[in-house]
């Protein structure tokens, strides 16, 4: 019960005991009321039922008066779906060469209404808004997202089971005193983002072949499934003349497909960008502060002990993902693998 009702209810006890006591100055005694309170009280509950027991807070009812029109009201959040990373002045002054005069502050109180004030919220507006209408972003819409949001510059990639696209990328961790530079090979099934990864003191293609043979395939054949294709940026380690280079010869012979992002320049997909900002995040800056590693074998023991807590504990947020850890919608997407000849026939 609301102190608002509790108010109300000792307001009808006071008028049910004037009337039971047929003394309207001792029932006021009695619950610490005015005999001018007492009045008020029975003509808003004579002309309003229960209702008017409650208390009204001061103020206007309804919008505020200085409340901006709608009109300018809707052309603020327009203008911030075009240039959802302008500021409140930045709106102001453009909105006020189209005529329309409003302040900085209008503009936050507009924002502050919609729960729009942070940047990241009016860009999380503009991506949410081509699920929900269907309106065609522009070229400068497309480019603030893709800066923002990792995942929505792979929107053009669907992924439908377990092992139709793996992604694979490498990161460099940092310098490891007495040993060099770090390197992880990273590997992510792209529908269940499970993830694997393995380190080494140089990026090499034998570096990117022995981080699959060792922790990847061996994985997908427990589960009885192969990999379809591989995605990677177009790096040294992944890339060359498929009749010399080392990598591109192993897919040959494991039957796998290999594809390149479409860039000029080095860089890999979304999927894997996400996978090493948690990693950043959550394990090596972390550990980083907190432990002294002499060799790169005690990094990647605590790295598979994170891998294990990020595949089979941790809740993820991505996309289809809905809470679910990345071992479980692996597994749910094997039942999604579609029938080869040779499952039938077994």
């Amino acid at each position: 019960m609301t102190t608002n009702e509790k108010v109300a209810r000792r307001k009808l006890s006071l008028l049910e005991l004037a009337k039971e006591l047929h003394n309207v100055s001792k029932a006021c005694q009695v619950m610490g009321y005015s005999r001018q309170q007492f009045y008020e009280i029975r003509r808003n509950y004579q002309t309003y039922g229960s209702s008017g027991l409650l208390d009204k807070l001061p103020g206007c009812k309804g919008p505020h008066p200085n409340r901006l029109p709608a009109d300018i009201e809707q052309a603020i959040l327009d203008y911030c779906m075009d240039y959802p990373t302008h500021g409140a002045l930045r709106v102001a002054q453009a909105l006020a060469l189209r005529g329309i005069t409003v302040s900085s502050g209008g503009v936050r109180s507009v924002w502050s209404r919609h729960n729009l004030l942070s940047k990241h919220d009016r860009l999380l507006r503009l991506e949410i808004s081509p699920r929900e209408r269907d309106i065609e972003l522009s070229d400068e819409q497309i480019r603030l997202l893709e800066r923002f949001s990792p995942e929505f510059r792979e929107r053009q990639i669907e992924v439908h089971y377990t092992g139709e696209l793996v992604a694979v990328d490498t990161f460099f961790v940092g310098h490891l005193k007495g040993v060099g530079k770090v390197y992880l090979q990273s590997v992510l099934d792209c529908y269940s983002r499970h993830a694997w990864g393995r380190l080494y003191t140089s990026k090499l293609p034998v570096t990117a072949v022995h981080a699959l043979n060792e922790s990847v395939l061996p994985f997908f054949e427990e589960q009885g499934v192969q990999i379809d294709t591989i995605l990677s940026d177009n790096g040294r380690e992944f890339c060359g003349r498929p009749d010399h280079h080392p990598y591109q010869l192993f897919l040959q012979l494991e039957g796998i497909e290999h594809r390149t992002t479409r860039v000029r320049r080095p860089q890999s997909n979304g999927f894997i960008e996400r996978l090493h900002r948690t990693l950043l995040d959550e394990h090596f800056r972390v550990n980083g502060r907190t432990t002294w590693y002499d060799s790169v074998e005690q990094m990647q023991t605590d790295l598979d002990e994170y891998l294990r807590y990020y595949n089979q504990e941790r809740a993820h947020q991505g996309r289809m993902m809905e809470g679910r850890t990345p071992l479980t919608m692996f597994l749910e997407g094997l039942a999604k693998r579609p029938k080869t000849d040779d499952s039938e026939a077994a």
